[in-house]
């Protein structure tokens, strides 16, 4: 078999992801949540679920899709009585300026590669935007206003291309009979995962998560190692596949020349950002255990 070829369109959201997705695992996020005296991963679903509204956990359980609904109900509706859903969407876009502009640079976040950038990637967006049937989360992240300065404009823009995208993964999912903590487990045994992050980070028990893996087994989707088979791992292309493919029809607004001229400019950027630490996966740990605490300044 040949080398297979990227798409633009794949390759746009690919290469220029970790400028939304550096929100999750960088400091200065839960530092802001910390100030209302919620905990990291309480403020996670806070500031993401806040979109829609106070809402409780059904929805937020329901669209996050690989969470133990369990731990999302620790988190909602209880945030919404030390901060408001608008409070709680501040603070991340602050967040995201603070770190964006730590790990980039005044100079960089405020030239003419970033602000290109943010055009083309609002383009994708704004067409997303008409099209929001069946995608409740990137509908509600839709509705938000959109910020002014041209690095928060791409920071916005990707996130609503990530749940665009990410709605569409559920979807895609939900056709081919893969629940969410299948979907996380498939994920670890494919090696694209440290051990024990995901069950960790989702709130899944070790019997839970055991029994998941020995359901995929019957399936014939895992071995007797923990690794997929050659089932799972078609699988989970097919699965992936199909994301691409229901994504795509937002980035033909800028059509396969804009996508890659996109992922030109934002790959130096997500390089520093990924070279400089903002997207350590294991964080994620240190944030999930963490308790309440004041910020202590900036780290």
């Amino acid at each position: 078999m040949g080398a297979v070829t990227e798409s633009p369109y794949r390759l746009a959201w690919r290469v220029t992801e970790p400028l939304h997705a550096m929100i999750y695992f960088v400091p200065e996020a839960p530092e802001r949540y910390a100030a209302f005296g919620i905990r990291p991963m309480d403020g996670y679903f806070g500031s993401r679920g806040a979109a829609f509204g106070p809402v409780g956990p059904g929805i937020v359980a329901a669209t996050f899709y690989n969470f133990n609904p369990a731990r999302v109900a620790r988190a909602l509706p209880a945030v919404w009585s030390k901060a408001s859903p608008e409070q709680l969407l501040a603070a991340r876009l602050d967040a995201a300026d603070a770190a964006l502009t730590r790990g980039l640079g005044v100079e960089v976040v405020n030239g003419p590669e970033v602000a290109e950038a943010a055009a083309l990637a609002r383009r994708a967006a704004e067409k997303a935007v008409t099209l929001p049937h069946g995608r409740p989360l990137f509908a509600a992240h839709a509705a938000l206003p959109w910020p002014d300065r041209p690095h928060l404009v791409l920071f916005h823009a990707q996130t609503l291309l990530r749940e665009f995208r990410g709605d569409g993964h559920v979807a895609a999912l939900l056709a081919n009979g893969i629940s969410g903590l299948d979907a996380i487990v498939m994920y670890e045994a494919s090696g694209a995962s440290p051990a024990g992050l995901l069950r960790t980070t989702r709130g899944w028990s070790a019997e839970q998560w055991a029994e998941a893996e020995d359901d995929l087994r019957r399936s014939g989707l895992m071995d007797a190692d923990g690794k997929l088979t050659e089932a799972g791992v078609a699988l989970r292309a097919h699965v992936e596949d199909r994301t691409d493919q229901v994504a795509e029809v937002a980035y033909r607004a800028i059509g396969e020349d804009g996508c890659r001229r996109l992922a030109e400019l934002t790959r130096p950027l997500s390089r520093t950002v990924v070279k400089g630490g903002l997207l350590n996966p294991m964080s994620l740990i240190t944030h999930s255990s963490r308790p309440n605490h004041l910020p202590e300044g900036n780290r």
